[in-house]
């Protein structure tokens, strides 16, 4: 590949991401309008024939949700039947209860774990932020430490546990396994919560904040020691119990890893046969949302409950549009031989492979915000690469959601639901709060990748 077809297409890329990035901020068209615009010019500038570029951003589409659309459908409408159930408040409580006083700030780090597995985070930070709000006000805890911890367990598995379509669409690209994916997912993003909880409890001193008398504002008042009020019973809400508010969660997490595990065991007749069909994601996220619908809104007219379903497929065919819009731009940028030029010249140093994932993911997350299409589209451009070089897959996709954290800021919708929830109003405090905590995640994971690449083949 000469120098000349090189260069053209480093300057397709550029000018394809700067328009993207115009388009969305500027312009503020839809960002799925503005990813295929992007993706037709990166081709045409790149070199590309009129007809391949419509051929790559079509297969790019459906290639990458083929495997993940009905997925996300499904997860959606689960995370739809959590929120309005009250399950999320379920899980938040009971982990409080579960840790005791004190240790409000790992009880909130883990219900944003768990509850942004099915429920985006966005949904999930507005649903508990009203929890955390009465927990600072009933403790004298700084709402920073609490909101930190809660928003940053939610995107630290939003952007690497499936069923959200980030992860969905890596793995679907990479063609790895779901349930050694999702194992390997929850291993890694453990440590990252912690570090950004203990970073929360940190910066909580610094910016003490707390709810006023009235509920309706904030103040700053000089920092004081926490004080230990039973905070498991902060509304009257009628809520699910503790397992129907679980079940939907864990029903398909672990049909998904007990089919992993026969199909690597070779076991696969009799019962286990049946086993891995239920494991099958597509199967164990229906199931989740089957038991979640007959066991969590039985009191609640059956027409309201369509009609919230109704109303979450609309939100999943937003989603389901981006996300392919992201695998057709990352198809695009394949298809042009950009992805190859880029990882060619990686590939005459001795970084390892799987840094390209994350380093694309990295540099796409900067410049336009949305953590899912910088995975998308590291993805698309990496997993041929990796697959050629050797690389360990699943390292690979894992890689491709770690970049997708880094410095989240004006240009992601999540950094103004923290804050402006949260009281945080001064632009210097706002990065504090969350541009710093989301690249404390993407630092703690870059070093979790490398130890696993040493001993991970």
């Amino acid at each position: 590949m000469g120098s000349i077809s090189g260069s053209q297409m480093l300057i397709a890329l550029g000018i394809g991401l700067l328009i993207l990035i115009l388009l969305i901020l500027k312009s503020k068209l839809h960002v799925f309008i503005a990813l295929i615009v992007s993706a037709c010019l990166i081709g045409l500038i790149g070199g590309m024939a009129p007809v391949d570029t419509v051929k790559a951003i079509t297969s790019g589409f459906g290639g990458t949700l083929g495997s993940i659309g009905i997925i996300i459908g499904l997860g959606v409408m689960l995370g739809r039947i959590f929120e309005i159930s009250g399950a999320a408040e379920r899980m938040a409580k009971t982990f409080l209860k579960l840790f005791g006083k004190g240790k409000e700030e790992w009880a909130m780090s883990l219900t944003g774990f768990l509850v942004s597995i099915p429920i985006f985070c966005d949904s999930g930070f507005v649903i508990l932020s009203p929890l955390a709000k009465a927990i600072s006000k009933r403790t004298k805890i700084s709402i920073v430490s609490l909101a930190v911890a809660l928003a940053s367990g939610l995107v630290i598995t939003h952007s690497l546990v499936i069923p959200t379509p980030g992860p969905l669409g890596v793995a679907g690209t990479f063609n790895i396994d779901v349930g050694k994916f999702m194992l390997f997912a929850i291993v890694v993003a453990i440590p990252m919560a912690i570090v950004c909880m203990l970073y929360g409890k940190h910066l909580g001193k610094k910016l003490y904040q707390l709810p006023s008398d009235d509920g309706e504002s904030w103040i700053r008042p000089a920092y004081q020691d926490r004080i230990e009020n039973d905070v498991t019973e902060l509304s009257t809400k009628k809520l699910p119990s503790t397992f129907l508010a679980f079940a939907p969660l864990f029903i398909p997490i672990i049909l998904i890893l007990m089919n992993t595990v026969l199909s690597a065991a070779g076991i696969k007749t009799g019962v286990a046969a049946v086993l891995i069909f239920l494991g099958q994601p597509i199967i164990a996220v229906a199931l989740g949302l089957i038991f979640a619908i007959y066991t969590l809104t039985p009191n609640m007219p059956r027409k309201d409950v369509l009609n919230e379903l109704e109303e979450s497929i609309k939100v999943a065919g937003i989603i389901i549009l981006v996300t392919g819009g992201g695998g057709a731009l990352g198809q695009v940028i394949k298809s042009a031989g950009v992805g190859n030029y880029i990882a060619s010249g990686i590939a005459s140093t001795a970084i390892p492979v799987i840094v390209l994932p994350f380093l694309i993911a990295t540099l796409v997350r900067f410049v336009q915000g949305s953590g899912t299409v910088a995975m998308l589209t590291a993805a698309g451009i990496t997993a041929p690469i990796v697959e050629a070089a050797g690389g360990n897959m699943v390292l690979g996709a894992l890689a491709a959601c770690i970049g997708s954290l880094f410095f989240s800021y004006f240009n992601d919708s999540f950094y103004w639901v923290v804050n402006r929830l949260s009281g945080i109003v001064d632009t210097k405090e706002q990065i504090r709060v969350w541009s710093v905590t989301t690249t404390i995640a993407w630092a703690v994971g870059f070093v979790e990748l490398m130890i696993l690449n040493i001993f991970i083949r």
